[in-house]
């Protein structure tokens, strides 16, 4: 699959197959895209526990459903809980002189002396400040994006959840205080069809995308909107024909209940 139409199918797969296991290959190659995914000042804050249901403790199984969870945490055969490891600040300084070592960051002869009196100095002063939500959200939300390219292109669907109780979690799997668990990751085999009915509503591109000026909208070209229709980055819109029979065929089939948000 071309890295457009991934992106077009890249939606949320919320009916998974319980009884399909996922290659362990599929997984590594899913978390081999996030370790290359963008990381400010090079910090690999950006982790993951991969859990697999039919090998997990009794303890770690019961910590993951929740009220944000529902049916797709308790049906996945993969969950991963993607969490931000925030000591990783701590060795900004080395991250930068691994990063000027190799030609990705600075210039010039004296690039070295400069990083140890600029950036070094900069970054220590700041370690404490760095670990809070921000940047290095955004660098595990990379990360997230890429195994989730990845994860389809193999023919996996994924769903990222909350939880309102991460505590709950981390103690169930031995997470140290260093680290914060942002978001899980529901990975398996999809029961619905690729479509899942669509691509979901959003809003207008120009309300959303700005050029200059708040006040200046992005402008959006129809050949260029044609050209993504082509490549199938852009697909039929939500709902589709015949997604509330596939929905309540599925509804049957894992006995769910007869009305049910999550």
């Amino acid at each position: 699959m071309e890295l457009q139409e991934a992106i077009g199918t890249r939606r949320s797969f919320r009916y998974l197959d319980p009884d399909r296991p996922v290659e362990i290959g599929k997984i590594q190659k899913m978390l081999e895209a996030a370790r290359l995914a963008s990381h400010f000042g090079n910090n690999n804050a950006a982790r993951a526990l991969v859990v697999q249901r039919a090998t997990a403790t009794p303890e770690q199984i019961a910590s993951l459903p929740s009220p944000v969870g529902g049916f797709q945490i308790q049906q996945a055969p993969v969950v991963i809980l993607w969490y931000i490891e925030l000591d990783a600040m701590n060795d900004a300084g080395q991250r930068l002189r691994e990063l000027v070592q190799v030609g990705a960051l600075g210039y010039g002869e004296g690039r070295f002396e400069e990083l140890e009196r600029t950036l070094v100095p900069l970054f220590t002063r700041q370690r404490e400040g760095l670990k809070l939500p921000g940047m290095v959200d955004m660098d595990l939300g990379q990360a997230v994006a890429q195994a989730t390219l990845v994860a389809i292109e193999q023919g996996l669907g994924v769903c990222c959840q909350g939880s309102a109780n991460w505590k709950k979690v981390e103690k169930a799997f031995g997470f140290p205080e260093s680290c914060r668990i942002v978001v899980v990751q529901t990975v398996g085999y999809p029961a619905e069809s690729r479509e899942a009915g669509g691509q979901r509503p959003r809003l207008p591109f120009e309300q959303l995308f700005h050029l200059n000026s708040l006040a200046n909208p992005f402008p959006r070209a129809d050949k260029v909107v044609k050209e993504l229709e082509q490549s199938r980055m852009l697909q039929h819109q939500a709902p589709l024909p015949g997604r509330d029979e596939e929905v309540e065929a599925l509804r049957r089939r894992y006995s769910l209940p007869r009305s049910g948000m999550i």
